[in-house]
């Protein structure tokens, strides 16, 4: 690696990253680029949808607990 980047990060942050390093036992920096790869890479963006996942209110419980639904 020989490319150097400086970021300013909040206490806040500072904090849990140091954290996430605890628990992982991995480098401050190797979290970081863990992170930056995963938010570059495709699959990272598809994700973004899992956090709308069940969130429509007022619907049946079940689907197929509605009548009409089922063709078989």
């Amino acid at each position: 690696m020989s490319n150097t980047l400086t970021l300013r990060l909040s206490e806040d942050l500072l904090k849990r990253l140091r954290e996430k390093s605890r628990r992982t036992g991995l480098p401050v920096g190797k979290v970081v680029r863990e992170f930056v790869e995963a938010g570059l890479s495709d699959e990272g963006n598809q994700q973004v949808w899992k956090k709308y996942a069940g969130t429509i209110k007022g619907g049946p419980r079940d689907l197929s607990s509605r009548k009409g639904f089922s063709r078989g």
